[in-house]
């Protein structure tokens, strides 16, 4: 691996695993770059422990750690929201922080109502929901997407105890202390971008993109298209990484100008896998 690469850490959604990430570690590893994605409690190899936004938080920090202590943090709508919350807690391991499909504020009544709806309908099924949610899972996402997310396993249990933990969350809070730069990616049709205006205007340093012909699952219904922004930010990255160096400053300092910059990312260019192999040439 490029020592000179910023490693990346990856964050799953509810009721996924580390699998569902395993187009874009793919990719990353090609280009000679650490990724590593991590399980949070409650889901895939950890799906025996109750979810809390702390344990979210000390399974992304343990990332991390084992990656070597400093990373770029990407994560996915309940990824993206502990990936910010860690970000606050952790600003020195967070070399640069990718929140995805995650721009809505956690509202006490819906967050109720997912939590009941999950301890009382779906918890009375015969199959806890799993036909449901694999039917789903089959109609939204193609069909190496769906594998993907499949191979990990489902957390049909989790959801109750996870909107319990997300009435704790305070995402914009906690943008306003990051001092790494972020970038919100959002599915251009994404139910959750009610508030990412509000999202962006927190950030110190953001950057708001929306990514065409995709949903909530960003990173799922167009792997191509994000995998192709997320190198983009971890050039951006790697760029202030090797400035900061250069000048004497600690890691994160040297920051561009562009600061709360909006990008509507329309034009996405070619795989990332071919990108990787210019670039190693």
């Amino acid at each position: 691996m490029d020592e000179r690469q910023v490693p990346v850490v990856l964050v799953h959604g509810l009721r996924a695993s580390r699998t569902m990430w395993r187009a874009q570690v793919e990719a990353l590893t090609a280009t000679g770059r650490t990724a590593l994605a991590v399980d949070l409690p409650g889901h895939g190899h950890r799906l025996d422990e109750t979810f809390t936004l702390d344990g979210a938080v000390d399974a992304v920090a343990a990332g991390v750690e084992a990656v070597g202590g400093r990373a770029v943090v990407v994560g996915l709508s309940l990824g993206g929201y502990t990936a910010i919350a860690h970000a606050a807690r952790h600003p020195q391991q967070v070399a640069g922080l990718v929140a995805a499909a995650c721009c809505t504020v956690p509202r006490a009544a819906v967050v109720r109502a997912w939590g009941l709806a999950a301890d009382g309908f779906f918890a009375r099924l015969p199959d806890r929901g799993a036909a449901i949610n694999q039917a789903l899972v089959d109609r939204v996402l193609p069909p190496q997407a769906a594998a993907d997310v499949a191979a990990g396993g489902f957390a049909l249990d989790v959801v109750g105890d996870t909107m319990r933990a997300m009435r704790d969350a305070t995402p914009l809070a906690d943008l306003a202390r990051v001092a790494a730069p972020v970038w919100l990616v959002n599915g251009r049709w994404d139910h959750f971008r009610g508030d990412e205006r509000r999202f962006l205007a927190a950030c110190r340093d953001g950057h708001l993109v929306v990514v065409p012909h995709a949903t909530h699952l960003v990173s799922l219904v167009q792997p191509v298209r994000f995998t192709r922004v997320l190198l983009d930010v971890l050039d951006d990255v790697d760029a202030r990484e090797a400035s900061a160096v250069r000048f004497g400053e600690p890691p994160g300092t040297h920051a561009t100008d562009d600061a709360r910059l909006v990008r509507h990312d329309d034009h996405v260019v070619a795989e990332p896998v071919e990108r990787g192999r210019r670039d190693a040439s």
